[in-house]
């Protein structure tokens, strides 16, 4: 099938399936994940997909770094994963969740994206298509969300069909039933809703008008800030927030402090996220000008 481009030229897309990992690139982003070509996965099981899961945590940014450097956003298998994996880089959660979900197809697991609207201020749920997860049916043990791109979030999938609580190094989680007719679930972290998944199938070309408005609107919290971070090798959390640097630990203490220069900044990229930039992000002084 012919890609296509959206109205506004910003994204183009092709529909989801794991096409976009060939075999260089499936090795390629195994390799980035520190997985070697001897041991590669061979079947599509819970434990490789917690593995998986945890490892793209610990390795590949939370980051919008793309729309304050004004690069585009593109919602194509391939080029979602080489921005990941080619450009050492992370993203958000359309580009963080299709990679991830394009490498698990890619290595057998039966994946099917979902769309999810997130909770904001007084319970009020986000746009549509606000949020990409993904849903993983594996050979040996059942079907499990799998989330890579909320920030903080689970370290490991969730079971999809328990509803009961699910204990994890990132907190204390339940899938609901959210009592819409639709068959909707709300997933809770440590008793509070984050957001609210649709049962409906989706594909990549349905997440556009999502990506689109959350790299463009003055008020979504994606072009009124900057963010990078990632689970740490203890189970802890590095941020970067702007020039703010924030580390904390895997039992919940934390350590802040603002980076004065350039240099600074640039360096922390580098040797804890291992993301090379020419210059350091800043958030856009025109959206920043619409929000007063």
């Amino acid at each position: 099938m012919n890609a296509t481009r959206n109205a506004d030229s910003r994204s183009v897309v092709r529909p989801f399936g794991g096409g976009g990992i060939d075999g260089r690139r499936l090795a390629a982003y195994l390799g980035h994940l520190g997985i070697e070509p001897a041991d590669r996965p061979t079947a599509a099981t819970a434990g490789v997909l917690r593995e998986l899961h945890l490892r793209h945590l610990r390795t590949v940014p939370f980051e919008n770094l793309s729309v304050h450097l004004g690069e585009e956003i593109v919602l194509e298998e391939e080029r979602l994963v080489d921005k990941l994996v080619e450009g050492r880089r992370g993203g958000f959660c359309y580009e963080l969740n299709g990679a991830f979900g394009a490498l698990l197809a890619a290595l057998g697991f039966e994946v099917t994206l979902l769309a999810a609207r997130v909770f904001g201020e007084e319970g009020r749920l986000g746009i549509p298509y606000d949020h990409m997860a993904l849903r993983v049916g594996t050979v040996d043990d059942g079907v499990w969300l799998a989330d890579v791109g909320f920030g903080a979030h689970s370290h490991w999938p969730l079971r999809w069909e328990d509803r009961g609580e699910q204990r994890d190094p990132g907190g204390v989680f339940r899938i609901v039933d959210a009592g819409t007719d639709t068959g909707d679930l709300d997933v809770v972290r440590d008793g509070v809703p984050e957001y609210r998944l649709e049962a409906r199938p989706r594909e990549l070309r349905d997440f556009v008008a999502g990506a689109w408005w959350h790299s463009t609107s003055p008020t979504s919290h994606f072009t009124r800030s900057l963010v990078c971070s990632r689970v740490t090798e203890d189970g802890g959390r590095i941020t970067l927030s702007g020039r703010r640097l924030k580390v904390t630990a895997s039992e919940g203490g934390s350590e802040e402090r603002e980076l004065a220069t350039d240099e600074e900044v640039l360096e922390v990229y580098r040797e804890r996220f291992g993301i090379e930039v020419a210059r350091v992000p800043e958030v856009r002084a025109g959206d920043a000008g619409r929000r007063e």
